[in-house]
């Protein structure tokens, strides 16, 4: 069962209106960061509806105004790191079966992805099959902020998206809008915010496309879009130090960019590019399998612990990473990250079989 919230409401909460089935994420308050209760209560029930033919298609939704999901609870992230960071694994292994059944659902499976979209968030909307943006739309994989990786399927979706915009959008952690959203490939259709009341209840009866066709409008234009020329240029290079160089020399806004990235954990920003370029070809079970061995070894360092500290819990936005530049995290340092873990490993194409 999912955790309760101070006042004893449900974090997550389910319910049947009409053909559909309504997942409303209810920790407001934390713009409905997700925690390891939620996730795991998700992937029960999502599963008891694939059988039921009662429901034939379900939403995920946020409650409040501010977001649909603004990713893991990092505060519960960090505090499990100090006693040891099993919790946190357990955590992982479970939101990322729960994302792997989203990505294959037997039914429309429609994601309201208004407000702020992070991290987690994008797990469980992105891999959706009727995902909607609007002109609220913050959506981003911004952990090299906090020195650690994307996620949650998050490198194999961002290394589909068109030229080099992915590895853009990994690097720096930059929100993007429901148009930018759209252009890489994270979301389907545009319904302006005013309309989602509307279109929630044409869902309770009318086939998904039929409905969301209904309400979906031409949305404007991404701004990423039109600085493909430069980005591509700029990060096509495998090598970190290399694409700041290039950036550096178009200068203007892609100057202002290299800072950013510079900015961030060097070995984050290091081992983000080496996962992007590694999970190419890969299926999303074995993107999920390499994200979490990744992610095992982030929680055995000592970046994503300070970024969580000096971005959320002190906030000082000071973090002192070690190593603290690009040049000194090595090629031995990265490939580290992607060693077996032995029967560690997570293993959920079996489990997927098994289901």
């Amino acid at each position: 069962m999912p955790d309760q919230a101070a006042d004893g409401t449900a974090e997550v909460l389910f319910e049947r209106r009409g053909r559909l089935g309504v997942i409303t994420l209810n920790r407001p308050r934390a713009v409905n960061a997700l925690t390891a209760g939620m996730a795991a209560a998700m992937l029960d029930q999502l599963t008891l509806w694939t059988s039921d033919d009662a429901v034939a298609a379900v939403l995920v939704r946020g409650a409040g105004d501010r977001g649909l999901c603004a990713g893991g609870d990092i505060v519960a992230i960090y505090r499990d790191m100090l006693d040891g960071g099993d919790a946190t694994a357990g955590f992982w292994a479970g939101e990322y079966a729960l994302n792997s059944l989203i990505s294959d659902y037997p039914k429309p499976y429609v994601a309201l992805m208004d407000g702020l979209v992070l991290g987690g968030g994008v797990g469980i909307s992105a891999h959706g099959s009727i995902r909607i943006v609007t002109e609220r739309t913050r959506m981003g994989m911004p952990e090299t902020t906090i020195g650690f990786v994307p996620d949650v399927g998050g490198t194999l979706l961002l290394s589909r998206s068109p030229g080099e915009i992915g590895t853009h959008a990994a690097l720096t952690g930059a929100h993007l809008s429901g148009a930018d959203a759209l252009f890489l490939g994270l979301a389907d259709h545009f319904v302006p915010s005013a309309n989602l009341v509307e279109l929630t209840r044409a869902l309770e009866n009318e086939a998904p496309d039929t409905a969301v066709a209904r309400f979906s409008e031409q949305a404007p234009a991404s701004v990423l879009a039109a600085q493909q020329e430069w980005i591509d240029a700029c990060y096509a290079s495998d090598d970190a130090e290399e694409i700041l160089r290039r950036l550096r020399t178009v200068g203007g806004e892609a100057s202002d960019v290299a800072d950013t990235i510079e900015a961030k954990s060097p070995t984050a920003v290091k081992v983000a590019l080496e996962s992007l370029r590694r999970v190419r070809g890969l299926n999303l079970e074995e993107a999920l399998e390499q994200e979490y061995r990744v992610g095992l070894r982030f929680l055995a360092g000592s970046d994503f612990r300070e970024g969580i500290r000096a971005q959320v819990v002190d906030k000082d936005r000071t973090p002192h990473w070690q190593p603290p530049s690009l040049a000194e995290v090595s090629r031995t340092d990265v490939e580290s990250y992607f060693a077996p873990l032995g029967d560690r490993e997570l293993k959920l194409a079996k489990e997927r079989d098994n289901v």
